[in-house]
């Protein structure tokens, strides 16, 4: 399966394969290529985190907004948690 338009290498995602190569020399390279920008991209672990960081600022952000008293006792909330953590570790230290 051909294309007669070739395709700019901007719109083919990095872990793709542009279609319409013919050259099988070139073909391997491009899937050879598309192989190793697969595996950058799964095993960029701090890359990741950092997306997924940042997708967890934008939707806590947005339940912010969204609904205020909500968020203001989600945030009580956590900080009791960890103050009562906190506590109680320093409590067991201190025994």
């Amino acid at each position: 399966m051909s294309s007669e338009t070739p395709v700019s290498p901007t719109a083919v995602p990095r872990t793709a394969v542009p279609l319409g190569i013919t050259d099988p020399v070139e073909k391997a390279r491009a899937e050879l290529k598309a192989a190793l920008a697969a595996i950058e991209e799964k095993a960029n672990v701090p890359k990741r985190l950092g997306q997924a960081t940042d997708r967890g600022v934008a939707k806590a952000r947005r339940f912010a907004r969204e609904n205020p008293t909500g968020a203001i006792v989600g945030v009580a909330s956590a900080a009791a948690a960890v103050g009562l953590a906190v506590w109680g570790l320093v409590r067991l230290y201190t025994r």
